[in-house]
């Protein structure tokens, strides 16, 4: 598969992952023993220019691109999954909706803190009982009152909510034009009144990077960080879920990897009737199955990403391999958990934790049925995949050099 990649691609790579190993990895169990979010870490990855890959450089980005964002997102998930749940906030969805939709006074002030890793991220557009029609189901409601917005609302799962410094929020600005009404928000809690949030317990998942259920009770935006036009909001966050599938696959191609080599090292060690678990055939079919699946969604993932790159359609490509990677991670989880027989449920190795992300990845950045659905539609030509679609790179007019037109 190294073959794909550009001999740059495979440098970056290699030393991302030891940074990885070097910086970050060491210091994360003591966060996790405390359930404390590793403020410092973040930063400090954001610093070293590993979550600007996609943004050029006027705003603190590298401009790599987005197979590079990819590749890089699934070696962090594959070396901690829990780690790598801020990607979306720090490198993605959040600073990526300001880019696609914000005026170049917004991207200043906000992306380069948010790349950086000193300001913490947060993209917020699911509520209870949405499901999966995010959009059609919102009730938080954004009343404009002079130079203000004050929003009235509840989200839910909206992960990093309790440390959010700058996020993205999705409201309602007209109760009556469905989703021609809803709006994005830049919002800053830690600035106005009106916000909180309160973690989730989820059985398994990471302690330090939580997602979290939002309260907003006549929560204040001014209304310079509203993002682009009032109803502009529900095409703005469908090009960024579209970016934010990238991610996602590549980080559940990652925690899939991860599950794989757990389970290689393990059925080479384990004697079963005198053999190792590794020479039984039964044994080698589970792992053949799942690796051809996860490298297959690898590739898909990579191929979205690279047509991104090149500035070409490829939003039936990225719920494609969104739905190969979280299906690729369901696989390898449950066969990885299996050979491992009743360790896979022990606390002492690292796949009992590794599986307990699987159903994240796969309801993430939109479920199997809504990647159905994309995918389906577009094929039968009853709705177009790119219909909200606008330059991934330099959207809106603004170039390289950071001017818009």
């Amino acid at each position: 598969m190294d073959d794909f990649l550009s001999p740059d691609i495979r440098e970056l790579r290699e030393a991302f992952v030891q940074f990885m190993q070097r910086e970050i990895l060491p210091a994360l169990p003591s966060f996790e023993a405390a359930g404390e979010f590793p403020r410092a870490l973040v930063q400090k990855t954001g610093e070293a220019g590993w979550f600007g890959l996609v943004f050029p450089s006027q705003l603190g980005g590298t401009d790599l691109g987005f197979l590079a964002m990819a590749v890089l997102a699934e070696e962090m998930a594959r070396l901690n999954p829990g780690f790598a749940l801020c990607q979306n906030q720090q490198a993605m969805t959040c600073p990526y909706t300001i880019f696609v939709g914000g005026t170049d006074e917004q991207c200043q002030r906000f992306i380069p803190d948010l790349i950086g890793g000193r300001a913490i991220g947060l993209w917020s557009l699911t509520e209870s009982g949405g499901g999966s029609d995010a959009a059609g189901n919102l009730k938080t409601f954004a009343q404009r009152r002079g130079d203000r917005y004050l929003l009235n609302g509840r989200k839910m799962f909206a992960t990093l909510a309790d440390q959010t410094d700058t996020g993205v929020l999705f409201a309602r600005t007209d109760r009556d034009a469905g989703h021609n009404g809803i709006t994005a928000f830049v919002v800053e809690p830690r600035k106005y009144p009106g916000y909180s949030a309160q973690p989730i317990d989820f059985v398994g998942l990471s302690r330090m990077t939580r997602s979290c259920e939002v309260v907003l009770e006549d929560f204040e935006v001014p209304v310079e960080n509203r993002i682009g036009a009032e109803g502009d909001g529900f095409r703005l966050a469908m090009h960024a879920i579209q970016a934010g599938r990238v991610s996602v696959a590549a980080r559940a191609v990652g925690i899939a990897r991860a599950c794989l080599e757990e389970a290689i090292q393990y059925v080479q060690q384990r004697p079963i009737r005198g053999r190792p678990l590794a020479s039984y055939q039964m044994t080698q079919a589970a792992l053949a199955d799942a690796l051809v699946s996860v490298e297959a969604a690898r590739l898909m993932t990579w191929q979205a990403a690279t047509l991104m790159d090149q500035d070409r359609p490829a939003n039936r490509v990225a719920a494609q391999a969104k739905l190969a990677a979280s299906f690729a991670l369901k696989q390898a989880a449950a066969s990885a958990q299996e050979l491992f027989g009743g360790y896979g449920l022990a606390s002492e190795y690292r796949i009992a934790h590794l599986v307990s992300y699987a159903h994240v990845f796969l309801v993430g950045e939109g479920a199997p049925a809504v990647q159905r659905i994309l995918i389906a539609e577009d094929a039968l030509g009853i709705k177009d995949a790119e219909r909200h679609r606008v330059s991934y790179r330099y959207p809106r007019g603004r170039t390289a050099g950071g001017s818009s037109g």
